[in-house]
């Protein structure tokens, strides 16, 4: 189990407080998805080009051989994978906007098998499953007192350190307890929504495909700002103006050189909009959206800075500038950095934010402060020793000794707080809050 170690009688009251979940999340290589195969390795000013070459042999097939090696094809792959022929046929269609078929007739399986050649499978968390976010589910029909289905986002990573997000539905409910729905047979990229070029520059739409569920679906990077990944999804559910809800994401797009954070907005998990975020304060990871507006403005727990934490205020939900410094590293267990573990929860006493500190050889441990309900940049009490830390039998992964969270929940007197385990897998704990709040000093 994931405790804090040390000699302190009251984390260790709070350590005995804490429920671990028998339930842990892995990186899984089982779990792929077909990608498009790009040929961006091909000799500079090479005519004709790589692509063009390739579909040279393919059509040297006559239509025995097309329909012998398409068979093939759907031997090896065809029960891997959904809807199979159609993602074929719309990779193909990819290719015909870019090449000159030199008014070939392009039957059916050829056209198919071309789009073959240029797709391949991605088994997109081999490497690490981490850095889960929990919210409420937009649909809470059937549930009883105490009940509460819930959406959980986690960064996956798979070859060439690309990071994507993925979901998993399930429930919460009394007496800590936490189910997750099962994960479905095959798993679907989102595509690319027509036409969200008129968003503006840098902006996509993405949606999931009609018949596919949410734990089915894997978002992709798909601008240059994002290209090496979509990192550390921080999830919340905001009442907009008219009364509804909707759902907003902060996290940060790699371009491999440079990072930026950006919003992800959808009112179904059905569409999502990815949109950069501008100002001076967009220029680092770790921001978290308050899940309501604030003397009616939106806010922001930020750290610009790389080592503080910052209130950030603005009428523009996509518009970020500078803030005012809340809170500095103070214990040993944060000496090098602090940051937040994802968007603030209200409480009747106030913002219950959970926080991460980085200390000696680089250990993350989970904190918490308290924010004033109607003045958040006032800091009511954090607490002086992590709530939650590695411990000896659970401390290795791809980068051990850390343990970290993009967002909990209040569920009844509970805090439901999913974790990244050393960057390597997820784990589930509940702890009274009651109990985080008498540590604050």
């Amino acid at each position: 189990m994931f405790i804090a170690k040390n000699n302190c009688s009251e984390a260790t009251a709070l350590n005995q407080k804490l429920f671990n979940h028998d339930l842990r999340l892995h990186a899984n290589a089982e779990n792929v998805v077909v990608r498009p195969f790009n040929l961006a390795w091909q000799a500079k000013d090479a005519e004709p080009s790589r692509t063009e070459r390739m579909l040279e042999r393919i059509f040297s097939l006559d239509e025995a051989q097309v329909k012998r090696e398409l068979a093939k094809v759907f031997r090896d792959f065809g029960n891997r994978h959904w809807q199979t022929r159609d993602i074929f046929r719309k990779r193909f269609e990819d290719i015909k906007a870019h090449s000159n078929f030199g008014g070939r007739n392009i039957t059916q399986p050829l056209s198919e098998l071309i789009g073959a050649y240029f797709c391949h499978e991605y088994s997109y968390a081999s490497a690490a499953l981490m850095n889960p976010s929990v919210t409420l589910h937009p649909d809470q029909s059937g549930m009883g007192d105490g009940w509460q289905r819930i959406i959980m986002s986690m960064r996956a990573v798979g070859e060439g350190h690309i990071s994507s997000v993925a979901f998993r539905e399930g429930v919460v409910g009394p007496n800590k307890h936490f189910s997750l729905s099962p994960e479905p047979p095959t798993f679907t990229a989102a595509d690319l929504a027509t036409g969200s070029e008129m968003l503006g520059e840098g902006s996509v739409s993405v949606y999931r495909n009609k018949d596919s569920t949410l734990s089915g679906t894997v978002l992709f990077p798909i601008t240059d700002a994002q290209k090496n990944g979509l990192e550390d999804l921080r999830l919340t559910r905001i009442r907009t103006d008219d009364g509804k809800f909707l759902w907003v994401g902060t996290y940060t797009a790699y371009s491999g050189r440079e990072i930026q954070s950006e919003l992800l907005f959808t009112d179904d998990f059905r569409k999502f909009d990815l949109v950069p975020m501008s100002g001076k304060a967009a220029v680092n990871k770790g921001m978290a959206l308050f899940p309501k507006k604030i003397g009616g403005e939106y806010a922001m727990i930020g750290r610009q800075d790389g080592e503080n934490l910052f209130l950030l205020r603005s009428p523009n939900i996509c518009e970020w500038n500078d803030g005012v410094k809340i809170m500095e590293p103070r214990y040993p267990w944060e000496y090098v950095q602090i940051g937040n573990c994802g968007p603030p929860i209200e409480l009747d006493q106030g913002w219950l934010l959970l926080t991460h500190g980085v200390g000696a050889m680089r250990k993350y441990s989970i904190g918490a402060a308290l924010l004033d309900k109607k003045d958040p940049s006032k800091v009511l009490g954090r607490t002086a020793m992590p709530i939650l830390s590695a411990d000896e039998e659970l401390r290795d992964g791809y980068v051990p000794n850390v343990v970290y969270s993009c967002g909990a929940m209040k569920c009844g007197p509970d805090l439901f707080l999913p974790y990244g385990v050393a960057d390597s897998s997820i784990a589930f704990a509940f702890m009274p809050i009651d109990s985080i709040l008498k540590r604050l000093v």
